[in-house]
Order: C-alpha cells, then structure tokens, then sequence
C-alpha cells in the first residue's frame, strides 16, 4: 500500500498553482446528466473521486473523453440502471445522481453511499427535499429507489443547510415543473458553481450563494461549457503549509472571497496575507499568536480545514482551542498526531491544544482526506521521518500533492 515519507522541510518557497475544486466538480458531474447535448468541463481536477464518479457516468453508457485537464460528456447513449454499491460506497457524492436520473427519467436506484467516515451526514434531508416534489421514495436491502411520473415545484425548509441535500434538490427541480423553493439552503461557493452551471445549460436557478434558492423547472437542458472554480480547500492547505513552514507562498488561480474565513484565522495567528496580482501571498513574518475558532456551514470557518489548522495549532506557543459544530466525528486525526508529539485534549466537540516546539517523525495512518493533508503538514515541521500510510484519502481530493509541495521545497516522497 502506498505512503508518503515526509522530513523536516525548512520554510517552503515558490508559485504553486491551484487546482478545479473537487466539491464544485462533482456535483457538476451529476448533473451533467440533467442534459441532452454535449458537455465539457474545463479545469476539471485529475482525483481519485473524479475517476470514481467518471466510471459512475460510465456505468449509465455515458461516453467521456478526456484533453489534457478538460472533460467532455456526451449523454445520447444514457441508459439508467441501478447504481451499483461497489461504486457508490467508494464516495458519498455519487448519491448526487439520484437527483438528476429521478426528474429526468422518472426512476432511480442507488445503493446507500459511502465516503470518509468523518460522522453520520444522513441522507434523510435529501429524501425529504425530494419526496417534497413528487418522489415516491422505497429503502430497502441497502438500496433506495425513487419515483415519480413528473416532479412539481414546492417550497422546502431544510432542518440544516446541507450542501450536498441542497444540490440533490436543486437538480431535481431544474426539469420539474414549477417553481421550487429552497429555504435554509448551503450558501458555499460551490453551489453558486452547480447554479451557473445549470443556468449555462438553459436552467433557471436564482439565489445561489444566499440561504433561499428559488429554481423554476424547464423543459430540456442542453449542452454547454463550464469552467471549475478554484477549489478554496486546496489553496487553504497550502496556506497552512506556508504558515507551519514559515514559509513564503504565492498562490494563483484562487478566488480570494471564498478563502476569507480562513484567511481571517491566519491573520489571527500573525501569518501575513497579501493580494498580488498572480494571486495571494502567504508568509510568515515575526512571532504567532494561539487561535480559538469553530467550524460552521459557509460563510463560516470550513469543517474541511479543521484538521490542516489543528496541525498548524501544535506548533503556536501556548493553548488553542478548536470547536467542531457541524460533524461529530471528525477528530480521528487527533490520535495520530499525538504520535508525533502533540498535545491535544478532546472534551465533547472542543479540542484544546497545547503548542509545542518541536514534533517528532513517526508512523502515522491517514484516517480520512483532510486528516490526511494535517499528517503531511504537521510531518513537514516534525524532526525526523514521518511515514503516512493510507494515503488513498488523501489522493482522492488532492491532485500530486507530493510533486506540489516538492516544486515548493519539501521534502518529500510517495513509496508504492
């Protein structure tokens, strides 16, 4: 099984540019079943959940052919089938098919989803929005299966602003008839993404980005282009990376709004940020300072940065806390970067951190995606060597992380 092998690094130096983002993409990719004509997608990230949802697409005939970083979908062979669960279990985003199959074919069946096991995130949001516009909803066997002759427009309050409920619906109502209300919607950007993409196929979805959508369903969906945001959870890592470096890095192709929680939070901690015009800067310039934040849905601090900045927290003098709000289980990072020496301490959903002046290489497990992207940072400021195992987590959302972080200066290297 692969790893990587990770040594002190010294301040990482140099451009590094970021990729399409990975929760923007495959949504897009579901939905790209919505249309009849041919799609192609620019900027699209060569990840392992990207490889998984393409051979998703192609279980349903859907033809794909790749150029370089652009995807092209053609959907004039779709043939819709159930949704196997050797796929679905691989990734959770695979469940966002259900959607698009179900108001365009009238039925869909998918096996339950799988994907990091950073908490429950129960599917019951999506299958309430749904059956809100008309589906008839059966689970049974470790399937679920939804019909309905023709979807129609309701208005819907959502108990959280799940994101992926939100795009679930959102879909689903692109082709159904009527005016479709999304109260509590997810405000991320990576829905705003999902919105101008549908309306570039002739959708017609309004309020993407604020906490109520509204979507009036039309007849047909055509072909169309589309370019990948920047993926904001990407550039926040290598944010971290300067800062647990004392690095100086210049990131381009991001989009500075979407960065601005975390962006807040290094500033906090004394890390200098600066526009330029290939992007930001991040360095870092004099003492740091502890932190204290909580994760919450955008335009909160992301859930998916809580362990990049905990491994950055190990390393500030003096006591940090962390609070995790939106899933319960996501300090499973916490044990293995206690085998390097950190001193951490959970009590309920807060975690209190101890900085310390040196972390010690070890053998260390990658327990999910971003756990796994904490492991290298914290890695590269560790003496010695440390070995992160299971790294399929961290393939699956970050594209040659290694070759990225070595064109910066660190050192390290992936074993096969």
């Amino acid at each position: 099984m692969a790893s990587f092998l990770v040594t002190n690094s010294g301040p990482l130096k140099g451009k590094v540019t970021i990729n399409g983002a990975k929760n923007s993409v495959l949504p897009i990719m579901a939905a790209s079943l919505l249309s009849d004509g041919i799609i192609t997608l620019e900027d699209v990230p060569l990840l392992e959940d990207v490889n998984v949802m393409c051979r998703l697409l192609e279980h349903f005939g859907i033809c794909l052919k790749w150029d370089n970083k652009t995807l092209y979908i053609d959907n004039s062979q779709i043939k819709p089938k159930p949704a196997p669960y050797e796929l679905v279990r691989k990734m959770r985003a695979s469940f966002l098919i259900m959607g698009p199959i179900l108001t365009r074919f009238g039925n869909v069946k998918i096996s339950l989803p799988g994907g990091c096991a950073i908490g429950t995130r129960p599917i019951d949001l999506h299958l309430k929005g749904l059956a809100a516009i008309g589906a008839d909803i059966t689970l049974g066997h470790g399937y679920i299966e939804a019909r309905a002759q023709r979807l129609v427009g309701s208005r819907i309050y959502l108990d959280f602003p799940s994101v992926g409920a939100t795009e679930n619906i959102i879909m689903a109502a692109a082709l159904a008839d009527g005016l479709t209300i999304i109260e509590n919607a997810a405000e991320e950007p990576e829905i705003i993404d999902l919105a101008n993409f549908i309306n570039a196929m002739g959708g017609r979805v309004r309020g993407a980005g604020t906490d109520t959508i509204k979507i009036e369903g039309v007849g047909r969906l055509s072909g169309c282009t589309h370019t990948i945001i920047p993926d904001r959870i990407e550039a926040g890592t290598f944010m971290v990376a300067a800062a647990i470096t004392g690095g100086d890095i210049i990131l381009t192709n991001v989009i500075s709004d979407h960065l601005r929680p975390v962006e807040a939070k290094l500033k906090e901690a004394g890390i200098q940020i600066e526009s330029v015009e290939e992007g930001i800067r991040v360095y870092k310039n004099g003492p740091l300072n502890t932190l204290d934040l909580k994760t919450l849905p955008y335009p909160g601090f992301p859930t998916d940065m809580q362990a990049q900045m905990m491994a950055l927290m190990c390393t500030l003098p003096g006591t940090s806390m962390i609070t995790e709000t939106v899933f319960e289980n996501r300090y499973m990072h916490v044990s293995e970067l206690k085998r390097l020496g950190a001193k951490i301490k959970i009590e309920g959903r807060s975690a209190i951190i101890e900085g310390v002046d040196r972390l010690q290489g070890a053998q260390v497990k990658s327990t999910d995606l971003r756990a796994g992207a904490a492991l290298l940072l914290a890695g590269m400021f560790a003496d010695g060597t440390t070995e992160v195992s299971d790294i399929h987590h961290i393939d699956r959302g970050y594209e040659r992380i290694d070759e990225k972080l070595r064109s910066l200066g660190a050192n390290i290297k992936r074993l096969n």
